[in-house]
């Protein structure tokens, strides 16, 4: 029985969640499956993924094929790595310590990664937050003044209005007498 470590789509139209599971290459998409190991959740940025190391790295062991997305994620989760050095030290290549250094170093590296584009991606939403609110102040500044050129404007049109009908009647008064 061929066995693929593949996604299973979940979530709603638009909004796709998905679950790692590891299926019978012959069942369908979200059909039936032997384990599931882990959730991907490509929305969030950067993209959310909880995997079960220990079990993603068993499979992988014994056989399993990882799709291309799949292979892709278990590679930023650093199993597919393992998986390397793992097929050295059973070669003989190195120990096992020196595999393990090796693969947390690489986590560490890898750790520092993430937090750093968390950490811009964040930095960026609050600077564009802060540049459409500048632009939004020098909207409201600049309509605030149009405002006020309209008014004066109007003001400027009313008072010589006001002092012609003052004198017109200053004039009718003495014919009155």
């Amino acid at each position: 029985m061929p066995v693929k470590i593949r996604l299973a789509r979940h979530g709603k139209k638009g909004y796709a969640f998905y679950h790692i599971v590891v299926a019978d290459s012959r069942a369908p998409r979200d059909g039936k499956f032997i384990e599931k190991i882990g959730t991907y959740n490509p929305n969030t940025n950067p993209a959310t993924i909880d995997l079960n190391f220990d079990k993603a790295l068993d499979w992988l062991q014994k056989g399993a094929q990882p799709t291309d997305t799949c292979r892709a994620i278990l590679s930023y989760k650093g199993v597919m790595y393992k998986k390397h050095l793992l097929g050295g030290v059973a070669k003989g290549a190195f120990d096992e310590a020196t595999a393990n250094a090796r693969f947390d170093k690489w986590m560490s590296e890898k750790a520092a990664k993430i937090s750093a584009k968390t950490q811009k991606v964040t930095l960026d939403k609050d600077k564009a937050a802060k540049a459409r609110l500048a632009e939004e102040k020098e909207a409201n500044e600049k309509k605030a003044k149009a405002i006020e050129a309209k008014r004066a404007e109007a003001a400027a049109a009313a008072a010589p209005a006001e002092e012609e009908s003052a004198e017109a009647p200053a004039a009718e008064a003495p014919a009155a007498e």
